[in-house]
């Protein structure tokens, strides 16, 4: 007897029944927590307390600020920012917060794609080409803006999360 796709299918169908897929709402709630642990490593860093995420620096523009209302894509492309800011800067309090980034981001491209609206990869902005130069003159300013502005950001992300946002 010979056994076609349809047969094999038959076959494995009993094992892939108890295969279930991530819920969403875990998903959330892992993103939720990973936010939480982020803003509470900088919180660690005792030289963030000291600028305000709303305080403009001069030659600084390019570290977002606080943005109204986040989409995913908004908040995944906020998060590429910081990300390359911080893998610029050679302090070591920022590299677990850098990589917690990173799985931050892939959090949000589930979270994306279980609303059918996958996220473009995000490209670096041209403003950041030119950070070395920055980072050259204000190294320690550079880190204590971008990690008090990430906080301020992350904070929005997680009351935005709440509101289930869209693509």
């Amino acid at each position: 007897m010979r056994c076609g796709p349809l047969c094999r299918f038959l076959w494995l169908w009993p094992y892939l029944s108890y295969i279930e897929a991530v819920p969403i709402r875990k998903v959330q709630d892992d993103t939720k927590t990973l936010i939480k642990t982020i803003v509470t490593r900088i919180n660690d860093i005792s030289h963030t307390q000291s600028v305000s995420s709303k305080q403009r620096v001069t030659g600084l523009d390019f570290i977002p600020g606080l943005l109204p209302v986040l989409s995913l894509s908004k908040m995944d492309q906020t998060l590429a920012i910081y990300q390359q800011i911080l893998t610029s800067l050679p302090s070591r309090n920022v590299i677990q917060i850098s990589n917690d980034l990173e799985n931050l981001r892939d959090l949000l491209h589930l979270l994306a794609s279980s609303k059918s609206c996958p996220l473009p990869q995000a490209r670096a902005p041209e403003t950041l080409e030119s950070l070395g130069g920055v980072l050259e003159a204000s190294l320690y300013s550079t880190e204590v803006v971008a990690l008090s502005r990430l906080q301020g950001s992350l904070q929005d992300m997680l009351r935005q999360l709440d509101l289930s946002p869209g693509c």
